[in-house]
């Protein structure tokens, strides 16, 4: 993000297990085919992360809200235990079409059901009495707070729920930001350091990253 040193950028993607060439691949594609929305794309060193996460909690259903091209879905995906599976919501299927062709060079499509539509339809279709053991939001910012909600609902006691783009691009400490998508994030920020139903710390990782741990 614009407000991380490249130098830092660059030594932080160098010091992170390389990415191999299905993620190498997907990451020059969206970006050649896509430049205009590439930015979506999660860095490499955040999907390290995510696959990390992921392999601490071992879930049995994950649940990723905003697709885009697949990068983070393969994270998310390459970390799941035997029998784990990730429930993926988006509203493109362009942009879906992308990441199925990827998932299935990354040998991981069976483990990943797409579900195209509104999210939060999607969420509030979901049985409330089967427990999501981790959860991944990055979708349209104006939306995080029903997402939370929705997803909350149904994590586990001790799940795990990550949430990207927190920090707005440094936005979120500005007093004079009046953009929709920042003041929900800002508030969304704020209600989840108040929330007594979860644990939560907030890490400057790429464009920031919260983690929320249910009580």
């Amino acid at each position: 993000m614009a407000f991380i040193d490249p130098l830092i950028s660059d030594y932080l993607l160098a010091h992170s297990t390389a990415a191999d060439d299905v993620l190498r691949d997907l990451a020059e594609e969206t970006h050649a085919h896509l430049p205009g929305e590439s930015g979506m794309q999660i860095s490499h060193d955040e999907g390290e992360f995510l696959t990390m996460l992921v392999q601490l909690v071992e879930p049995k259903l994950a649940v990723e809200v905003g697709v885009f091209t697949g990068y983070s879905s393969i994270c998310i995906a390459r970390g799941l235990p035997a029998g784990g599976r990730l429930l993926a919501l988006d509203v493109s299927d362009e942009w879906t079409s992308v990441a199925r062709r990827y998932w299935k060079r990354a040998g991981v499509e069976d483990r990943i059901e797409l579900r195209l539509g509104p999210a939060a339809d999607s969420l509030r279709a979901m049985p409330e009495d089967e427990p999501v053991d981790f959860a991944f939001i990055d979708a349209d910012k104006t939306g995080y707070p029903v997402y939370y909600e929705e997803l909350l609902k149904r994590l586990r006691p001790g799940g795990i729920l990550a949430l990207d783009n927190v920090l707005r691009d440094g936005r979120v400490v500005d007093p004079d930001a009046r953009d929709a998508a920042d003041l929900a994030i800002k508030d969304l920020n704020d209600a989840i350091t108040a929330d007594t139903r979860v644990t939560s710390v907030m890490l400057p990782l790429r464009d920031g990253v919260t983690i929320v741990r249910k009580r």
